[in-house]
């Protein structure tokens, strides 16, 4: 089995949600100086299109109250 090299151990005395905050906008640095996109193939049973409004210091997506429990996934696409 390959090594999975995203997986990082934190000791208890040390500030996960600093280091994952710095581990994310490092992945989307990254992701953005890509040459061309990536595609994706996904099954499911429905698909919105919708853009993320501001919320606070995050984004926000309104969904289906029908979907409340249901498993979803995100994809940027621009």
């Amino acid at each position: 089995m390959k090594p999975d090299n995203n997986v990082v151990a934190y000791p208890k005395t040390q500030n996960r949600d600093a280091d994952q905050t710095i581990k994310d906008k490092n992945q989307e640095a990254f992701a953005e100086n890509q040459l061309g996109s990536v595609k994706f193939e996904v099954h499911g049973l429905e698909m919105l299109d919708k853009q993320v409004k501001q919320s606070g210091n995050s984004g926000r997506i309104y969904l289906p109250p029908h979907w409340v429990g249901k498993r979803v996934k995100i994809i940027r696409v621009d």
